[in-house]
């Protein structure tokens, strides 16, 4: 399922996109997002692990990004942030011995990999830094 960390990474990268040169706190990222600062923290570390950001403590310090929003594809945030379009199956088994009950799920998996595909193919061709100008 997707959930809303796709939307919170793309939001504080776009933030770090707006004000390439500097380092943005946690708490000016989380007002941004009107979330806490912890939660922000979380993200960045996700985004330190994944190469994105570099961060440094102490009064002048906080997070900017690694790599220019140009070579930043949206694609990159979707995969870090372990996303995947699934929008489920039915609670109940379906039965068997229906024509379509016993190949529902097979050809809705099949379907939903199909959005994926499409979804990433699509992502891959928007940078951060094109996302970034309409704000």
């Amino acid at each position: 399922m997707i959930s809303g960390k796709f939307a919170i990474t793309t939001h504080i990268l776009t933030l770090l996109a707006k004000f390439p040169e500097e380092y943005l706190a946690s708490d000016y990222i989380a007002g941004s997002l009107n979330i806490h600062p912890v939660l922000v923290r979380k993200e960045i570390a996700n985004l330190k692990k994944n190469h994105l950001v570099e961060s440094r403590e102490g009064k002048y310090g906080g997070t900017k990004l690694l790599k220019s929003p140009e070579a930043i594809s949206m694609e990159e945030i979707f995969n870090i942030t372990f996303e995947k379009v699934n929008f489920g199956f039915s609670k109940n088994d379906p039965n068997p011995l229906c024509p379509v009950g016993k190949q529902i799920n097979t050809n809705l998996m099949h379907l939903y990999d199909d959005i994926n595909d499409s979804i990433i193919s699509k992502l891959k061709t928007i940078s951060l830094a094109e996302f970034s100008e309409k704000f």
